[in-house]
């Protein structure tokens, strides 16, 4: 299996590389899902985080082996390219590819594990009203700083940021999930307010982040309220449509 390693980790290679191969039988679920799953295992003195990608299909394991970056290749990159922008995220380790005779066959994203307060999703939940706007306008100042630094991070949803609790009202937040980003994209006006779209349905939400939004960009209040929430209601039509035609057809499937 073919690896690549931050430096800076390289003494815990071959503990790293034991946990990788041995993936299925040690470490700890937090996520399992239908394409990928995340795993953390406790090291001596840390605790390190393991995605494990899916098996691409046929076409797409030539892709990645001769015409694309794996996405365990593209996590690890990312993820330094945001720390050297300034853009918080879990420290990446390492990256493993996994090759056969007909291309890339699976790949495992390796970095720090970072306990984090909660997720943007469980901001949504909070009661706390006062400390909820705060939460909120301090994370839209976060993806303002994004896209003034000209990165889209086209995955910008309720579960793939991680906020730390600073103290004194103040939070850190750490994006996940990396590897469809995009640098060195200056984006639009409509962009940029789309990039909101997969955040909330709730109004009440968007008035909040489009007002402070408005604030540091320096655009008219109105026309950002306006922009972003009708990118945000184009989405959830999408999305609930997609997840009717799903339903029908698995009715049909019976």
């Amino acid at each position: 299996m073919k690896s690549t390693f931050n430096p800076e980790f390289l003494d815990k290679k071959e503990v790293i590389q034991n946990c990788v191969t041995n993936y299925y039988n040690l470490g700890t679920f937090i996520y399992e899902g239908n394409r990928n799953s995340i795993k953390i295992f406790d090291l001596e003195d840390s605790t390190i985080c393991i995605k494990a990608f899916k098996k691409p299909h046929l076409f797409n394991k030539i892709m990645y082996t001769y015409f694309r970056k794996s996405k365990a290749k593209r996590s690890f990159e990312y993820a330094k390219l945001l720390l050297e922008k300034g853009i918080g995220t879990p420290k990446p380790i390492a990256y493993y590819e996994n090759f056969d005779s007909l291309g890339l066959n699976d790949s495992y994203y390796v970095s720090e594990f970072l306990k984090s307060d909660f997720r943007y999703r469980e901001l949504l939940k909070m009661e706390d009203e006062v400390k909820k706007e705060a939460v909120l306008r301090q994370f839209v100042a976060f993806t303002y700083k994004l896209h003034q630094a000209n990165i889209e991070f086209i995955d910008h949803s309720t579960g793939n940021t991680l906020i730390k609790d600073l103290g004194n009202g103040q939070y850190a937040f750490y994006l996940v999930d990396l590897n469809r980003t995009n640098f060195d994209k200056k984006l639009t006006f409509e962009e940029r307010m789309k990039n909101f779209s997969k955040l909330t349905s709730s109004e009440a939400i968007i008035a909040i982040m489009s007002d402070e939004y408005a604030k540091l960009s320096g655009e008219n209040k109105e026309m950002v309220f306006n922009t972003m929430w009708k990118a945000t209601q184009e989405f959830q039509h999408k999305f609930y449509r997609k997840k009717r035609l799903k339903k029908k057809l698995k009715f049909w499937k019976k």
